[in-house]
């Protein structure tokens, strides 16, 4: 209760703030006709959205309401009044200290009227004279202050109880202002299925040339090879048993380099230790495997992931753990693993050099559309100088080791 009221009386007095960025805006909008509007307006709806943004987050991460973020504001100020959630933004920047804000100021309100009752009444009440009420008690006398008092903690008490439900209220409220309507939610769901689908069929596609090329000039050559060295030692069984005896030795050999690159192009597919022991022994293997000081800590419920979830997760990991090695100049690197609400949840940390930008690196952007395949997200925090931090989010439904489900293309 406690946390709740004070984030009331953060959200309270947030919202006195916003009718200064509402009529910063507003006087940008008024200024456009004249020609003088068009300099500030973009920077004001972008402070608008910050703002707006901002209580998304906060709203959505204190309250557990989902939060869908709008689409990125226009380039041009023509496009943006052309766009609905400037205009969704604009609307809440107005009424949320008429509603709002003043919904969740009823808990301060009450608590400190009830501390001015409890802690400054008893040593003011002689001076205000005879008019001295507090709430419905006239405090004239001892006895009335005592009243006073036991009022005031009553205040406080209820004002305690009362900030779940107006915290509550006002993330449902927040939720009808930001949110976009089902409508574009529904429309924006289609596109990022439609566009994680064909990015997850441009990478199938890939790996499968990929598969192809490594078996056409690795394995199939040396079986190849193999084939025709078995030929030429059969014909000098009778003639030359000596070079046949040196020809397959020769073929065992390449019998052996032929095994061992099947072996390793299974172990791109799909790691043995991944598919016999889960997740979590498959990322410790990593670690053992990496010449960097690696921790890992796995939380991951009984039983086994998605084998699509498990194996997206542990070449991301992979790829994280090579750009720590080759780019970051990282020496420890700490890994976390869980699985809360039906979300698996992996960060990985390291000491590197930082810098890193997803939108540059192309093992970055192949991690971030393996995930989208499922729905899932790369956050990374790479400031110049580091350290990094990658958290990787993949929606899976249960990790029961009967009915285990995840969203996305398989």
């Amino acid at each position: 209760m406690g946390k709740a009221f004070w984030r009331c009386q953060l959200l309270s007095l947030a919202s006195l703030a916003l009718p200064w960025t509402g009529a910063l805006v507003m006087s940008a909008l008024l200024l456009l006709p004249v020609g003088l509007g068009f300099p500030l307006f973009r920077p004001a709806a972008t402070l608008l959205r910050r703002r707006a943004d901002r209580q998304r987050a906060r709203v959505g991460g204190w309250t557990g309401l989902a939060f869908p973020p709008p689409p990125p504001l226009p380039a041009t100020a023509r496009a943006i009044l052309g766009d609905a959630g400037f205009w969704r933004d604009l609307r809440w920047a107005w009424l949320e200290p008429l509603t709002g804000g003043l919904l969740v100021t009823v808990s301060p309100a009450l608590f400190w009227y009830g501390v001015f009752g409890a802690l400054v009444q008893p040593f003011v009440w002689r001076g205000l004279g005879d008019g001295n009420w507090y709430a419905f008690v006239l405090v004239d006398s001892p006895g009335s202050m005592r009243d006073a008092v036991l009022l005031g903690l009553a205040f406080v008490a209820g004002a305690m109880f009362l900030a779940p439900t107006t915290l509550a209220g006002h993330a449902r409220w927040s939720r009808w202002a930001l949110g976009a309507p089902s409508r574009v939610e529904l429309v924006r769901r289609i596109e990022q299925l439609t566009g994680s689908r064909a990015e997850a069929l441009d990478a199938q596609a890939a790996e499968l040339r990929r598969i192809e090329r490594d078996l056409h000039d690795g394995a199939q050559a040396r079986l190849v090879a193999l084939g025709m060295s078995l030929d030429e030692a059969t014909r000098l069984l009778d003639t030359d048993p000596a070079r046949a005896r040196v020809l397959l030795a020769e073929v065992r050999a390449a019998s052996e380099r032929a095994l061992r690159d099947l072996r390793e192009l299974v172990h791109g597919i799909l790691p043995p230790v991944l598919a016999d022991r889960g997740l979590g022994d498959a990322i410790r293997s990593l670690a053992l495997d990496s010449f960097l000081d690696v921790e890992v800590d796995v939380a991951l419920p009984p039983g086994r992931l998605p084998a699509p979830v498990e194996s997206a997760a542990y070449f991301a990991v992979a790829e994280l753990l090579a750009n720590a090695a080759k780019h970051a100049g990282a020496r420890e690197v700490r890994i976390a693993l869980s699985h809360t609400a039906g979300i698996l949840r992996v960060t990985v940390t390291d000491d590197g050099h930082g810098g890193a930008d997803p939108a540059r690196g192309a093992g970055l952007l192949g991690v971030g559309r393996r995930l989208g395949a499922f729905d899932g997200t790369l956050a990374l925090d790479s400031p110049p100088g580091g350290p990094t931090l990658a958290i990787l989010e993949i929606p899976c439904a249960s990790s029961s080791p009967k009915t285990s489900s995840c969203s996305g293309t398989d």
